[in-house]
């Protein structure tokens, strides 16, 4: 009795102290990254300390030790992301202006093919180990195309009843994706291609950032109503909601510490630790920088990256542009590498 009476206090003395916020983070360099143009997902490569930027016209590859760019893969057209076969040496980017897909060799950043895909502004895009496919969700569309990743052949197009905004893989042959206006996650089937089912996310609204902890099963997805929906993705049912900033476009888990991570455009960072599968609290909410909306953790030494840039002013809506858009200010470009107190 004394053993367990123990143990439970350690527990509660554990969970006390990370809901205290006794981790702390850190803005640990900035890395200045040429270019104006905009930007939106980043990839990290777990295997070594690479990132992969997604950058208007094109991805530059960065080190992370350094923030230099060592290679860049150019002639593309609006790049939303970029998935990794590392065991087939290949990277594919979505190119959402001119809807292709584009495939590139890991070591040496050649372009190896340019695939038209079957729908309009492939935006989030996944690569399954399992099937050797790659998974481009068409933001226009309500569709993904399929690709084999050894031909680089299309070989399927899923047809799916919202927008798809961000996908996941569980390793095991599912695939997990938000579809952004229904408010709901759907299950694919990776080897039959095929819709299992979906899911309504309530009380979250719009989902953008996925992310995945296949430990527990737990679906992290962040949402414009500035909640991040904690679900089951082997039941579909909603665990628990936890509040986040404003402006979320992407989310990243890191296995090791046990965190989700929020990337809000308001120029938060919300970290919310797994205290185990049903219980998640923030532990803070870290100042970043305006626009830092998508990001990505390297896993192997904790390190958050967040890409970002000034902007200028918005112009007054005009007759000719009622709808007018900041501009990035020239040389502004940045990745915020952002580390934990407790990181190892």
């Amino acid at each position: 009795m004394k053993k367990i009476i123990l143990t439970l206090t350690t527990c509660c003395w554990l969970i006390a102290g990370l809901t205290n916020a006794q981790v702390t983070y850190k803005i640990a360099n900035t890395f200045h990254i040429e270019g104006n143009e905009g930007w939106d997902y980043i990839t990290a490569d777990d295997s070594k300390p690479r990132l992969y930027v997604s950058h208007g016209s094109m991805v530059q590859v960065v080190d992370m030790t350094n923030g230099k760019v060592i290679g860049t893969i150019n002639d593309l057209h609006g790049v939303h992301g970029i998935t990794l076969a590392r065991d087939l040496n290949k990277g594919f980017i979505s190119s959402g202006k001119d809807s292709t897909v584009v495939v590139f060799e890991l070591q040496n950043f050649t372009t190896l093919a340019k695939i038209k895909v079957t729908g309009a502004n492939p935006d989030a895009i996944i690569y399954d180990r399992v099937t050797h496919r790659v998974f481009a969700f068409n933001g226009r569309s309500m569709s993904a195309t399929v690709i084999d990743a050894n031909t680089n052949k299309v070989i399927a197009t899923i047809g799916l009843e919202g927008k798809p905004e961000f996908a996941v893989v569980d390793e095991l042959g599912k695939l997990y994706v938000n579809l952004e206006d229904k408010s709901k996650f759907c299950v694919i089937n990776t080897s039959t291609m095929k819709v299992e089912n979906s899911y309504s996310i309530a009380p979250g609204e719009e989902p953008s950032g996925l992310a995945i902890d296949t430990k527990n099963h737990r679906l992290f997805m962040v949402c414009d109503n500035k909640m991040m929906v904690v679900a089951d993705y082997q039941t579909g049912k909603v665990v628990t909601t936890v509040p986040i900033g404003e402006g979320p476009d992407g989310v990243s888990f890191d296995a090791n510490l046990n965190r989700a991570y929020s990337f809000n455009g308001d120029g938060t960072l919300t970290v919310v630790q797994e205290v185990d599968a049903n219980k998640f609290v923030v532990l803070t909410n870290v100042l970043t920088q305006k626009g830092a909306r998508t990001g990505a953790v390297y896993q192997r030494n904790h390190h958050i990256y967040m890409p970002t840039a000034e902007y200028n002013p918005k112009p007054e809506p005009s007759k000719e542009n009622p709808k007018p858009r900041a501009t990035i200010k020239q040389g502004t470009f940045v990745i915020l590498d952002i580390v934990p107190s407790d990181g190892k």
